[in-house]
């Protein structure tokens, strides 16, 4: 019988499949059925950096607190660290396996101290997720991929557990990134975050939400860039996010290069039940095909390991030549 057992960011993992940070994992009680039902790793919904500081600026409004201004923004950012601290210590209890703190950040200020206190909550790894769209007129080119690396190398002097940052897809070289935040001390990459998703209700002539959740059509750029960056900076470990669908995509994402696979949609749309049916055929796969370990197939068909690395393939001219 085969091992799926699997190691990402210097954690041991039973399994390759990991529960993204979301709704699905706010919870002690929530993450301890995920745990039942055989999941390999949990991150826990993130801490919003935004959030935090919008109740704390609107809460410390000289204006409408002239007194107690600054009280007020240190107590809501310590209420919802605390809250959040608890979580961590709650789920340790109940959840014997990888538990990844999350931060979603978008600038090098407050996450320094806030990283100490989750890593003396018991939190196995934290993960870094600094997503937002770059739309400045002034902008100037790398100040983005620079405010990963600048944030990475702070929380990286304070701490000394994994430090997994996940990267959003609106990248010009996603690779010359990874391979600075592997230089910075980055133990793992996440491939990739999933933004919000606008749309337009013609009738009602407004903004609305898009899909909430991802498909199976998403799995095929995660599956590139995976390709591609393992190939590329093969000291780091790297997870596959966005398409996880079936136990056929976790086989795809191991053999692109990843060590292990964060599912949020499928969870969303199914049950924790789901964790058994994967890593059941996953089992059979491997069995078929003669692989003991994860580690045996992981990256065999990344860019490195194939012919003709059709990862960086961007026209696709020739597949279509013959059709009318």
């Amino acid at each position: 019988m085969a091992t799926l057992k699997t190691t990402f960011a210097g954690l041991e993992l039973r399994n390759p499949i990991i529960v993204s940070s979301s709704g699905l994992t706010d919870s002690a009680e929530k993450n301890q059925k995920l745990y039942e039902a055989g999941v390999g790793a949990i991150v826990l919904k993130s801490l919003f950096e935004e959030q935090i500081m919008l109740e704390a600026d609107w809460l410390g409004n000289p204006n409408m607190y002239p007194e107690g201004s600054d009280y007020l923004v240190e107590y809501v950012r310590q209420h919802k660290l605390s809250e959040y601290i608890d979580l961590i210590k709650q789920t340790k209890k109940v959840c014997p396996i990888p538990v990844i703190a999350s931060i979603n950040c978008y600038q090098d200020a407050e996450w320094v101290e806030f990283a100490r206190q989750i890593k003396d909550a018991g939190a196995d790894a934290i993960e870094i997720n600094i997503l937002a769209l770059q739309t400045d007129l002034q902008y100037n080119y790398g100040s983005f991929e620079q405010r990963h690396i600048d944030i990475l190398s702070h929380i990286r002097k304070t701490v000394d557990i994994p430090i997994i940052m996940k990267l959003g897809d609106n990248l010009t070289n996603p690779i010359a990134l990874i391979n600075q935040l592997y230089a910075n001390g980055a133990a793992a990459v996440v491939l990739f975050n999933r933004f919000y998703q606008p749309d337009i209700d013609i009738e009602k002539m407004k903004q609305t939400p898009g899909n909430v959740f991802s498909t199976e059509a998403d799995l095929s750029k995660t599956l590139r860039w995976t390709g591609i960056a393992s190939a590329a900076v093969k000291q780091l470990d790297f997870a596959a996010s966005g398409g996880v669908h079936s136990p056929e995509s976790i086989v795809k994402a191991i053999l692109a290069g990843a060590s292990a696979v964060e599912i949020c949609s499928a969870f969303y749309q199914n049950s924790p039940a789901i964790v058994e049916e994967y890593t059941n055929f996953i089992n059979k796969w491997m069995d078929s095909k003669g692989m003991k370990t994860i580690a045996q197939f992981k990256g065999m068909l990344n860019g490195s390991n194939v012919d003709t690395n059709t990862f960086e393939r961007t026209q696709f001219m020739k597949y279509f030549s013959n059709r009318k």
